[in-house]
């Protein structure tokens, strides 16, 4: 039998509480199953794997049979948070909102079921008026008290940074979610990142002035925020050379997503010192397996054990098991050389990022092109004379193949799907040549 108590137990193992407003007390609270919520912005039509933690903090919950809520931010993303950030959001449109609301939604219903409990603010706050909110909500908070938040103290203390009313009053929204999500749907427990600390202290303080203490002792609600992730090195997580990684392949606004490659090579490319604090956030495995597996990855890093299965969890998790087949595929086929065995779909995903040019077919008519030619109009070689270079070095590979013959040829039947020549230099250097 599942006990709700024990999903203390678990983020603890899983190093993924930061901070409680009374543990003692929740843990009591959480004897019996409880209704937790997490809220996010709609600031992207996707979003990224910076909130795939919050994400993952609400498996947990429903694994040990607590009633998880996604709190989409239709009002409070048309204000932005301060939190963390140097300057004041630009302003969204009521489109651009409903577009990201919209991108998001199956990002939840793949992570959390599609029977997931969503709920947007914008239901409640359209219909309130200022003077409602100022009564209802303003009076309950100390301006004193709102100064002393580092999310404000911070921009204030910048020079040349200041804070709009409009960004100031965001903590008095977000508490307020809080006030009505208990009212409504008896939601007892709010969740985020060790950022959002101070919003929820104000949420769980709301509520304690407008509802009391509870009857049977001990607080209404509580919060809970998961340590803030980053990289052994320092860097921000989740961000790489091309950019962020989305957990949306196609995202609605037609800007790049990330594709199930892509994010299976995000994970595999994990560094050792990382590893196991990603396999215990991001993955469902059980915390005795990580260790095992750890331990086998530290006895021999050099096969990769640990990123291996780390971009299989995560990505099945997210793009299903097909998926990550595929990905796992392609990234074999393009260490082995044998990307010809690749479809054209995954072929496509595989080099979306890669260097690439277009050239005429009918230059591969007859006899063909020489591929001296081709490489020369390539980011293989800056010209002929490089690409001979090459070529005379058994540096160049055509769809996965080591060129022998510095003559070589381009034909027809070396296209790909009837349309694509892969070239690469070396090893890891590749240019996609696209003959329409």
């Amino acid at each position: 039998m599942i006990d709700p108590a024990a999903v203390i137990d678990e983020l603890n193992a899983r190093e993924l509480l930061y901070q409680t407003t009374d543990e003692a007390a929740l843990r009591d609270h959480l004897r019996q199953p409880a209704v937790v919520y997490n809220g996010f912005d709609p600031t992207a039509d996707s979003l990224t794997v910076g909130n795939l933690v919050a994400i993952m903090l609400l498996r947990v919950f429903a694994r040990h049979g607590h009633h998880p809520i996604v709190l989409m931010g239709g009002a409070t993303g048309r204000i932005g948070d301060p939190s963390g950030k140097d300057t004041e959001r630009q302003l969204l449109s009521d489109e651009q909102i409903t577009t990201h609301l919209g991108g998001q939604r199956p990002i939840f219903e793949r992570l959390l079921g599609t029977d997931v409990e969503i709920v947007d603010n914008d239901a409640w706050f359209r219909e309130m008026s200022a003077y409602t909110f100022l009564r209802e909500v303003g009076k309950h908070f100390s301006v004193n008290q709102m100064l002393a938040r580092d999310s404000v103290k911070n921009r204030l203390e910048r020079e040349g940074q200041g804070l709009s009313y409009t960004e100031f009053s965001y903590l008095l929204l977000q508490a307020y979610d809080f006030l009505h999500l208990h009212r409504e749907r008896g939601v007892s427990l709010q969740t985020a990142g060790a950022d959002q600390w101070g919003n929820i202290v104000s949420g769980v303080d709301l509520i304690r002035r407008v509802e009391g203490t509870n009857p049977a002792g001990g607080p209404r609600a509580f919060g809970l925020t998961a340590p803030l992730l980053t990289r052994a090195d320092g860097g921000k997580f989740g961000k790489t050379e091309a950019g962020a990684i989305w957990l949306s392949h196609h995202r609605p606004s037609g800007a790049r997503g990330t594709s199930p490659y892509g994010y299976y090579q995000f994970w595999l490319n994990t560094a050792d010192a990382d590893v196991r604090r990603f396999l215990l956030t991001f993955t469902d495995l059980p915390v005795a397996e990580i260790e095992a597996l750890v331990a086998r990855h530290a006895s021999a890093p050099h096969e990769r054990e640990a990123q291996r299965t780390l971009a299989r969890e995560a990505t099945a998790l997210l793009h299903g098991v097909a998926a990550m087949r595929r990905a796992e595929d392609a990234a074999r086929a393009l260490f082995e050389g044998t990307v010809e065995l690749l479809d054209r779909a995954t072929l496509e995903e595989v080099f979306a990022l890669a260097p690439a040019t277009e050239h005429p077919r009918a230059d591969l008519a007859g006899n063909g092109v020489a591929l001296v030619e081709v490489l020369a109009q390539t980011t293989l070689a800056r010209s002929r004379t490089e690409a001979r270079k090459h070529l005379d070095a058994g540096a160049i590979a055509l769809n996965g193949n080591r060129v022998t013959s510095i003559e070589a040829r381009l034909t027809e039947r070396d296209l790909l799907h009837g349309s694509v020549a892969l070239l690469r230099r070396g090893r890891k250097a590749w240019h996609v040549t696209r003959w329409r």
